[in-house]
């Protein structure tokens, strides 16, 4: 007879196809999170099973900010179940509850189709929805943070489920409260409020207004509409970011550096082409991707880890299955050490490096 605390735990599981960077992993441990109704259950029981055999827990959701170890000595717990729900909606705003297993594309999509704006320009963005507020992901001048109103998440160190608003997640830049405690959090839910109007959209980040706008005037509009932003987002992205499944890669490697307005006086003295994002009078961001373009690195690196040959900012994996942590740590060090040299700018890497205990 099965025993109900291990029932749901599968002994050494194969995550190569649970990131993509493809790179090879065995977990010595996992749990599939299916279902919310036996969520609160699965999760003590994870707890037990992890206490009683010495072992971390280790939460993957989509795989696709994180660079593994060949072997993971852990539980890991794969959240993947799914939902969403309306909670309130008035004249010009609807608060929805989605589940962390939601694909984030397919997500974005589905709120377009149903009238509910806000997260369109962060179209393609890999990755499941439960890891959306780790991260705080952004792309072309909006953040998650910007419509995440309450995350719920089980903190594994007790079992209790908590909510958090807004204010409580700490946002930052491709930051959050959640990533200041790496897998003490399994976030089950999100919950977003989006806008029913068209008023409130953002195309100032690069190619994005003369893109969108020009599908907008091929569709009779006179301006862009949410859609024609989405649209305009998946063809920059399609055009110059590797689909993960074809090329695999983790997104962008490297951290849009934020640094002091005297520096970047001096780099743009010297450069005065260098794209920059005003973020107060004090500090400014600049794109990491034109630094490492600039140093010459576009399609380069140290095999099988290059930079890709559309977009200096993602790293890619030439050798799947094959490559490990030290391929990417060489081809990382190398990058971050050539710009620092031309730029005097060290870039930070934003994927999660996981430890063999998974830490």
């Amino acid at each position: 007879m099965n025993d109900p605390l291990t029932s749901k735990i599968i002994r050494h599981y194969d995550l190569s196809e649970c990131n993509t960077m493809a790179l090879s992993c065995f977990a010595t441990h996992a749990m599939v999170l299916d279902n919310a109704d036996t969520l609160t259950d699965d999760i003590a029981s994870a707890m037990s099973f992890a206490h009683q055999n010495h072992l971390s827990i280790f939460v993957l959701s989509g795989g696709s900010n994180v660079l593994l170890p060949k072997h993971l000595n852990a539980l890991v717990l794969l959240p993947r179940f799914k939902c969403i729900d309306v909670i309130s909606q008035d004249d010009t705003h609807v608060v929805i509850k989605v589940g962390c297993g939601e694909n984030w594309h397919d997500f974005v999509k589905q709120c377009l189709e149903n009238g509910w704006h806000g997260l369109e320009n962060l179209a393609l963005i890999p990755g499941l929805v439960g890891a959306s507020p780790v991260q705080n992901i952004g792309a072309y001048g909006v953040q998650v943070s910007d419509f995440i109103k309450t995350v719920f998440a089980f903190d594994l160190t007790t079992g209790n489920c908590v909510a958090f608003d807004n204010e409580a997640c700490e946002f930052g830049y491709r930051h959050s409260f959640f990533k200041e405690y790496p897998n003490r959090y399994l976030i089950s839910h999100v919950v977003f409020k989006l806008h029913k109007s068209c008023q409130k959209i953002m195309t100032s980040y690069g190619d994005l207004s003369t893109i969108s706008t020009d599908i907008a005037h091929r569709h009779g509009r006179t301006k862009p509409h949410p859609h024609d932003v989405f649209k305009a987002v998946v063809q920059i992205r399609q055009e110059k970011l590797p689909n993960p499944s074809i090329l695999a890669n983790c997104g962008s490697f490297f951290q849009n550096p934020i640094i002091p307005m005297e520096t970047f006086h001096q780099l743009k003295a010297v450069h005065p082409d260098l794209p920059s994002y005003p973020i107060d009078d004090d500090v400014i961001k600049i794109p990491a991707g034109w630094l490492i373009d600039r140093a010459g690195l576009k399609g380069k690196g140290i095999a099988p880890i290059l930079t890709h040959e559309k977009q200096a900012l993602v790293l890619t994996n030439h050798a799947p299955q094959i490559a490990t942590q030290n391929d990417i740590l060489q081809a990382q060090n190398f990058i971050i050490d050539a710009v620092f040299k031309i730029f005097g700018v060290r870039l930070v890497r934003e994927p999660v490096w996981v430890h063999e205990d998974g830490g």
